[in-house]
């Protein structure tokens, strides 16, 4: 099903108003977008299920949980060592994000640790698996900006109104 066809008007207008505060109620969210509470509820759960919303979440700040140090690590890995990378690297509680990525090195990661030893500690780990290359983050000056809903279009009309959502 085309993207055009799941999010009409009103799934869109609901999307801009989670980006905005995936906390507000559902009364609220469907007097912004003009839904029922109900109908705000049954199209959050079809989005759901749908995968287009995937999850909420809470931010917390790395550094309250005691870990002051961030850093990336690119790994080069070669096939002998590809499985059994991806399997040890889902038990890795210091990686935050692993992406799978083309070029010279295979994979992307983004780890936070305590300390410098730490750090030090999980690059040894992984040095069966592959060379791993570290920087260390100095500041992010653009951190999980949110999707340009903007993107999202308008449905398609094929010359027809649109109908009342369900």
């Amino acid at each position: 099903m085309e993207t055009t066809e799941i999010l009409d008007e009103y799934a869109r207008n609901l999307l801009i108003e989670l980006a905005r505060n995936a906390r507000a109620s559902y009364a609220d969210l469907g007097r912004r977008v003009g839904l029922s509470p109900s109908a705000v509820a049954e199209r959050m759960r079809r989005m759901e299920e749908d995968g287009i919303i995937q999850g909420y979440s809470v931010d917390i700040a790395r550094e309250t949980l005691g870990l002051q140090i961030l850093a990336v690590i690119r790994m080069t890995c070669d096939g002998t060592h590809y499985h059994p990378f991806l399997k040890f690297v889902k038990t890795l509680s210091e990686v935050r994000v692993c992406h799978h990525v083309t070029g010279g090195d295979a994979f992307f990661l983004e780890v936070a640790t305590a300390s410098i030893e730490e750090l030090e500690q999980l690059i040894e780990r992984l040095l069966p698996y592959g060379i791993p290359t570290t920087s260390l983050v100095f500041s992010s000056p653009v951190t999980r900006r949110a999707y340009d809903l903007a993107r999202l279009g308008s449905p398609k009309q094929n010359g027809r109104r649109q109908s009342r959502p369900r």
